[in-house]
């Protein structure tokens, strides 16, 4: 139980949006305007598009807003990125590989300011914001200290590289793809997500184009831009990281035109439990699958339990879910004390949190159990905050197949448990999502681990243990519908935005080929 405060928490000393609003200003003047932050094409700070309010999930206050283009200027964006293309994949290598170094270097100056912001545009904890900013920088270094080999007998692709990508991990997977694109030859066009991190991608943005870095930033709804930046002839590649329906849809239009690919999407990734016994590694894994409220592309929402194993699966789990602190983020009991350390703060907004207690209620309606439902502690909040955005952990045993937590990703701080009775009811509930992008099978016999792994539908698989995406030169990708196109991590990232060898087949889950290595 958490200590009783005798006062009221406050805001951090010098982390409210104002003082890192001012601190962008003071940063990157040419990018932020007193209320604004301006699109960046043909190498140029752009006060064009029609801003749109925006708040914090933290506490609902207003943040800045993405300034979005209308479709004919994107187009004029692509073309213009073209032009920088055509110039930048003549530029040695060494000359490249300096400037994404120098960026690097900035970052690194300012990575602080960028973790603050992703804290007010994102709510992520203070922890997991740095993360975030050090995993870019660090990933990033890795491909600038051993690029080399990575480029030997190949070339930047004929146009830009165009990066769509969802709001959860502005830097370690947007800004991280860019500048590794940026390294390999090629210009790159980037689209804030519609949901929030555009300020941190603005400063991120703008520290490399001082250093010379040929990247475009633009903002807009996805379905006004994707013919700009997904269809136009000038583009090279189409790096997509989201969900299954925008995924679809993109993946259409890029097959339709025989274009360069990486969609990452969604899948229910899951943790089975059969012929089981140690608990306490369990317990102590629960709390860190909790990590940013499962928004997460690799979280785990969904158990697949032996039925015989329920009793000691939740000997194990409850007390574990009950340890996890969810509060605002920069909210403490003096001013000056250290940041709060949390295993979640808000969702994205408060509409998504909405949806997703709708969706629980509904489960429970349609007769799923409740077995856990987390609730809210008043000294974790400043006095009288907008709450709306924050969603309690909660677990739910057999949602009904009706329910979109039975067969989907719910993105947020909800487990759902599925009993079954043989192995094959097991690797079925594993599967129940066409793909997905890890899981785990928690089972004491090494020989039955071997057996089932092959026949668990994710990219990787824990034995007792939660995969990741992976940094450096750890490869990472899809089965079914969570990955269409060319697989990334380690040099594979490097080939699928460079041409190789003639008729080189890069590996990927493709309409006419899968292809691991």
């Amino acid at each position: 139980m958490a200590p009783t405060l005798t006062n009221p928490l406050v805001l951090k000393a010098g982390t409210a949006w104002a003082d890192a609003w001012r601190r962008c200003l003071a940063v990157a003047p040419e990018a932020f305007r007193d209320d604004r932050v301006l699109n960046l094409w043909n190498g140029t700070w752009q006060a064009d598009g029609r801003t749109l309010p925006a708040t914090s999930p933290v506490d609902g206050s207003p943040i800045a807003g993405p300034p979005r283009l209308d479709a004919a200027t994107a187009h004029q964006a692509v073309r213009a990125s073209l032009d920088q293309h055509r110039a930048w994949r003549h530029v040695a290598l060494e000359e490249r590989r300096a400037r994404v170094a120098a960026t690097l270097d900035a970052l690194t100056e300012h990575r602080e300011l960028l973790a603050l912001l992703l804290v007010w545009e994102i709510g992520k904890p203070w922890r997991l914001a740095q993360a975030d900013v050090d995993r870019a920088i660090d990933g990033v270094r890795w491909y600038v200290e051993g690029i080399e080999p990575m480029v030997e007998g190949r070339t930047p692709l004929d146009g830009p590289v165009s990066n769509i990508a969802s709001w959860n991990y502005p830097m370690s997977v947007l800004v991280h793809a860019v500048l590794v694109q940026a390294l390999a030859g090629n210009a790159v066009i980037a689209k804030t997500p519609t949901d929030g991190g555009v300020a941190c991608l603005t400063l991120a943005c703008a520290l490399a184009a001082r250093e010379g870095i040929p990247v475009t930033l633009v903002s807009g709804s996805g379905g006004e831009l994707s013919e700009a930046l997904v269809r136009a002839p000038e583009i090279g590649c189409v790096s997509f990281v989201g969900g299954r329906d925008t995924g679809a849809a993109v993946a259409t239009a890029v097959a339709d035109l025989g274009k360069r690919h990486i969609l990452e999407q969604e899948g229910l990734n899951t943790w089975g439990i059969w012929n089981y016994s140690d608990w306490d590694a369990l317990s102590a894994v629960i709390p860190k699958l909790f990590d940013y409220g499962k928004q997460r592309c690799t979280a785990y929402p969904r158990f697949v339990v032996q039925r015989g194993l329920f009793d000691e699966f939740l000997a194990a789990y409850l007390p574990a879910v009950r340890t996890l602190r969810v509060g605002h983020p920069l909210a403490v009991e003096h001013a000056e004390d250290p940041f709060p350390q949390l295993d979640f703060g808000p969702l994205i907004n408060a509409a998504k949190a909405k949806e997703l207690g709708d969706q629980v209620t509904e489960a429970i309606d349609r007769g799923a159990v409740p077995l856990y439902r987390g609730a809210p502690a008043a000294d974790r909040f400043l006095p009288g905050q907008d709450t709306d955005a924050y969603v309690h952990p909660v677990t739910l045993l057999n949602p009904p197949p009706s329910s979109p937590l039975h067969h989907a990703e719910p993105f947020g701080p909800v487990d759902t448990i599925v009993l079954v009775d043989t192995e094959a009811e097991l690797l079925a509930a594993m599967n129940a999502s066409n793909g997905a992008l890890v899981a785990t099978l928690s089972t004491d016999d090494t020989a039955t681990y071997d057996r089932l792994a092959p026949q668990i539908r994710a990219f990787k698989v824990g034995h007792g243990k939660p995969r990741s995406r992976g940094d450096r030169d750890e490869l990472f990708g899809g089965f079914g519908a969570s990955w269409r196109g060319a697989f990334v991590g380690g040099e594979l990232l490097v080939r699928a935005v460079t041409h190789g060898p003639a008729m080189e087949r890069p590996p990927g889950n493709f309409p006419s080929y899968h292809l691991m290595a």
